[in-house]
């Protein structure tokens, strides 16, 4: 899109700061919601406990783009922090449907965060959008995740709701946790090492989401993963290779649990993914194969 006026929630984030900066590089002014008063001209206070958005700093923005919500991996999932995890998706989301819908000129696209946690445990079958949720807490946090846009959808909002992958980052997400032991030679295969891990280059998913936001097209769930996941095992020797470090280790499931979290979930369960929408609609992919991801990772 030409030099636009864009909102963004969850800027300081793994995804989030790397999209703002793509979008100031290309000379985008970008509005970043804060949960505080805002303190400068790029600043739009929100709350999303109290569902509460400052709408009149969204004015004259072609876009919102809406990534924020706690960490699912940053705690034990204990049912305090699973609340948590709803919570801050769900009435976070409403708050800025509802937001976008206020406006006299409401802003030509939502681009909402989701997950590919909607599909469940997928086994090695492959899905695409049309696949209907799985079961169990997180397709059911990202069922409601996405109905709580319809506010702009009524408005008349073209709405995207990015179901994102593993992203393949240096720091932040499960592989950021995941670099320094095999960087230190650790790592090894995770479980049985027979899950599909739906990854994405960070790279390949900021350009995902310029490509939506000016995709008039695309609308609903687009599933922003790498073209071809690959099982657990094959990011090991990935891993290996890229890395030039030994992967002798497995690491058994319990042991998983305890180090990583509610990241666990995501590098257990099996989650083979593809992204038909974005392929659909001409995006290419500049690191679709592991090995490529993760040496653009390390850059």
């Amino acid at each position: 899109m030409p030099h636009s006026r864009i909102a963004v929630s969850g800027s300081t984030g793994l995804i989030g700061a790397a999209l703002v900066r793509s979008l100031r590089a290309d000379g985008h002014e970008v509005v970043r919601l804060v949960r505080r008063p805002a303190a400068t001209g790029d600043e739009v206070e929100w709350d999303p406990r109290r569902q509460y958005v400052d709408a009149a700093g969204l004015v004259g923005c072609d876009a919102v783009v809406h990534l924020a919500g706690a960490g699912v991996g940053d705690h034990r999932w204990t049912e305090a922090y699973k609340r948590e995890i709803r919570d801050s998706r769900v009435l976070g989301t409403a708050a800025i449907a509802e937001a976008v819908a206020s406006l006299d000129t409401p802003p030509r696209v939502l681009l909402a965060g989701s997950a590919i946690g909607f599909y469940g445990d997928t086994g090695d079958r492959a899905v695409d959008e049309s696949a209907p949720p799985g079961d169990g807490f997180l397709p059911s946090v990202c069922v409601e995740w996405e109905e709580a846009t319809a506010a702009a959808e009524e408005a008349g909002v073209r709405t995207v709701h990015a179901r994102t992958g593993l992203v393949v980052a240096r720091r932040g997400g499960a592989w950021g946790r995941l670099f320094p032991l095999f960087k230190a030679g650790l790592g090894g295969r995770l479980g049985d090492g027979r899950q599909y891990w739906s990854f994405i280059a960070l790279h390949d998913h900021i350009a995902a989401m310029r490509h939506i936001l000016d995709t008039g097209s695309l609308s609903g769930p687009v599933n922003l993963t790498a073209p071809a996941p690959v099982t657990n095992g094959q990011v090991t020797a990935a891993m290996g290779r890229v890395l030039r470090r030994p992967t002798l280790f497995t690491v058994p499931a319990p042991a998983l649990r305890i180090a990583l979290g509610g990241f666990a979930e995501d590098v257990l369960g099996s989650q083979r993914v593809v992204p038909a929408r974005l392929l659909d609609s001409g995006f290419t992919f500049a690191f679709p194969g592991i090995d490529s991801a993760i040496r653009a990772a390390l850059r």
